[in-house]
């Protein structure tokens, strides 16, 4: 399903604006169709393959292979293509070996493309040139950037510097984050000190002191708690609506995806699967409602009204056909003395791994 570029994005979804020490909020601003006729990133028919040195265990398959070596070639991106518009936050969704960060290397230019077309801001990435490396940053969660010995702020000093950023740009830019991200008693300790939430928010805030506008985000939020979780989200969403920045973000978290992505993008085995609504991929990929009722105890037969996932204390949640939901409903507030009773789409969690499924097929 691929995503039709001359269709404008609105959002209107609610994000977190900081103002002192409490969240005040705002709509996203809409985009309009003049400006999304110029994509900020076009993948076409892109690819990646690794070749992949092969031989068997022993030492006879060692000495052999000095001279005969077995290659094979192995499809990390097999020939995906999508666009994406200033300011929009994409969900960039697929399982462990999917091409995802194989990806997100080729758009910021760490990787060469084995063929197909990427232009980031205008720019081809593997070429690294300046104006194209001012413009966008990779923050990804299992890699550090700030030196481990030196206080944070130092890295900071050190980016300012990689980055020429003028000083009065870099003191403002500075304190917005560090508003927004509470790094005040961090700054001054050294990285090895810092836990991983807060040496997570010092790494974003390092990335971000050159004011990219496209923002790769490979797991931000990894091994997080879920408060940390939280306002990694917040600031995401905030700094992407300050700026009109472009996000696209790669994580296991559907936390992370449900919050900032309204888009989603899958992809498999390096092929893409889907690309559209985050709505929509729910409704295509799950046939079945969840029924959840609450009643006095769990003595009612619920096997008769759909699947019975599980009761207790008289709460009882059923999983029916999507098609079924309005019936089963009525015959349940009917015949039975209900309490509460809702109807929910399975979690995004389970719609996903459907998705996974199909794919593997």
């Amino acid at each position: 399903m691929a995503h039709d570029a001359s269709e404008p994005f609105k959002d209107t979804r609610q994000v977190p604006r900081r103002q002192g020490r409490s969240l005040q909020f705002r709509p996203r601003p809409h985009y309009t169709k003049a400006v999304e006729t110029t994509p900020v990133i076009q993948v076409r028919d892109l690819k990646k393959t690794y070749v992949v040195t092969e031989r068997e265990p022993g030492l006879r398959a060692a000495l052999s292979s000095l001279v005969h070596r077995r290659k094979s070639h192995v499809p990390a991106v097999d020939g995906i293509s999508f666009e994406l518009a200033p300011g929009e936050i994409v969900g960039f969704l697929g399982p462990n070996g999917a091409g995802k960060t194989t990806t997100l290397k080729m758009l910021s230019g760490l990787l060469h493309p084995t063929s197909g077309q990427v232009q980031v801001l205008g720019f081809t990435p593997s070429r690294r040139e300046r104006a194209f490396l001012r413009q966008i940053t990779l923050v990804m969660g299992q890699r550090n950037q700030l030196v481990w010995d030196i206080p944070a702020a130092d890295t900071f000093e050190l980016d300012r510097a990689i980055y020429r950023i003028p000083a009065a740009d870099y003191r403002k830019t500075l304190d917005e984050l560090v508003a927004l991200l509470e790094l005040g008693p961090l700054l001054g300790k050294p990285v090895r000190n810092l836990s991983l939430g807060e040496r997570m928010k010092c790494e974003i805030a390092a990335s971000l002191l050159h004011r990219p506008t496209v923002v790769f985000l490979d797991e931000p939020t990894i091994g997080l708690d879920v408060t940390m979780q939280r306002r990694i989200r917040d600031f995401i969403a905030e700094y992407s609506c300050r700026h009109g920045a472009t996000v696209l973000l790669t994580s296991h978290y559907m936390a992370d995806v449900e919050a900032l992505a309204k888009r989603v993008i899958v992809i498999h085995h390096g092929q893409l699967l889907f690309d559209g609504d985050l709505a929509a991929l729910v409704q295509r990929f799950t046939a079945h409602k969840t029924i959840v009722v609450q009643l006095k105890d769990c003595a009612a037969d619920m096997g008769s009204y759909g699947e019975v996932v599980s009761c207790e204390d008289g709460r009882s949640t059923l999983r029916v056909p999507k098609a079924e939901t309005a019936r089963v409903t009525g015959r349940i507030l009917a015949d039975l003395p209900v309490i509460d009773l809702t109807v929910e789409d399975p979690p995004i969690e389970e719609v996903i791994e459907q998705v996974f499924a199909r794919g593997a097929a």
